[in-house]
């Protein structure tokens, strides 16, 4: 039977929401699950002391190395970082790391194929950087080059010659040349960021919206959609973050809404979208990817834009799909074992 170990920082399982819905699907589909941190493994005697779901509590017990590791969650402490490369060298682990915004857009970039879908978008490693980019596009964001969840996204707005309209986090002012080149120079200098033209992803009322595209490798190593949801920020914000007020509803509501007759041909685009991406994105990586969300926006002229991809992604809020997500990792992390024995 194959033995499936969850890796993350958190000692206490109860406080992860999700380790309860891998150890019920893992049950169902007769997989040997456990939790486990990086504190409790034994190099000497390849043992890991973790919990398994039992009788309605998580019990610490011994087990032997996994076939395969579920690593959900980040390096918490460099000092386990020994321990970390010893599994990853000897056990095939289900993610990978696809890097920061940049990494992300340049192999998109140079790889050609899904090129004409992406935002231009440069390092801010100098004011005149941004000076070129508002000149040629009046409309830009600048965004942290490794912020998550629409955090320190502002908009920057050139109307006239000498004015500029800034939107920060739903502040609204306004500056001249001067006043932003004060603004801008230390908040670069102090974090890297990046600037990119901005693109009107609107409702028929104004919100901002986006879709993510939820997709994971399944039980034989493809990838399948998740889910598609759109997500629609609050009216005068530039995010449609879930994290900075924003909501969602279902994704055909929204197509008919917005879009009338031609809600099915988005929605199907929007699907064979997700899936050949994904293929082409993985393809870039040296180590296989298993979950990715996608964030795209559609234009007034109906063109689709790739904003963003999110490596382990959230699950989204309007669903009840937690057991989804969960039953295709543990499927494709059954797979990974599989193939690896072989």
């Amino acid at each position: 039977m194959t033995l499936i170990g969850m890796l993350h920082h958190r000692r206490d399982p109860s406080n992860v929401k999700k380790a309860y819905a891998y150890a019920a699907v893992a049950k169902a589909e007769g997989v040997s699950f456990f939790y486990f941190t990086l504190g409790k493994v034994n190099i000497k005697q390849q043992k890991i002391l973790g919990k398994a779901y039992e009788n309605g509590r998580w019990i610490e017990k011994e087990f032997p190395f996994p076939d395969v590791i579920y690593n959900a969650s980040y390096l918490a402490s460099e000092n386990t970082r020994h321990i970390f490369d010893y599994l990853f060298d000897r056990i095939p682990f289900t993610s990978h790391s696809i890097g920061d915004k940049l990494t992300v857009y340049n192999r998109i970039k140079n790889a050609n194929k899904f090129k004409h879908y992406l935002i231009p978008f440069y390092e801010l490693t100098n004011v005149q950087i941004f000076f070129d980019m508002i000149k040629r596009y009046q409309k830009v964001i600048i965004k942290p080059l490794s912020g998550h969840q629409g955090g320190g996204v502002v908009f920057i707005e050139k109307y006239g010659s000498n004015h500029y309209k800034i939107n920060d986090a739903g502040l609204v002012s306004s500056m001249n040349e001067k006043q932003l080149l004060d603004w801008l120079t230390p908040k670069i200098q102090e974090q890297e960021y990046v600037v990119q033209q901005f693109i009107t992803s609107q409702t028929k009322s104004g919100h901002v919206f986006d879709f993510r595209l939820h997709v994971q490798k399944n039980g034989v190593g493809k990838w399948v959609i998740t889910s598609i949801y759109p997500r629609i920020g609050r009216l005068g914000t530039i995010t449609s973050n879930m994290g900075s007020g924003g909501y969602s509803t279902y994704l055909d509501i929204f197509l008919k809404t917005e879009f009338g007759d031609s809600w099915y041909d988005i929605k199907k685009y929007l699907e064979q979208f997700a899936i050949s991406f994904s293929n082409h994105f993985d393809s870039l990586y040296d180590n296989e990817l298993d979950e990715l969300g996608i964030d795209v926006g559609i234009d007034a002229n109906q063109k689709l834009w790739l904003f963003e991809v999110n490596w382990r992604p959230g699950p989204p809020n309007i669903y009840n799909v937690e057991l989804d997500v969960a039953r295709n990792t543990i499927l494709y992390a059954k797979y990974l074992a599989d193939t690896n024995k072989h």
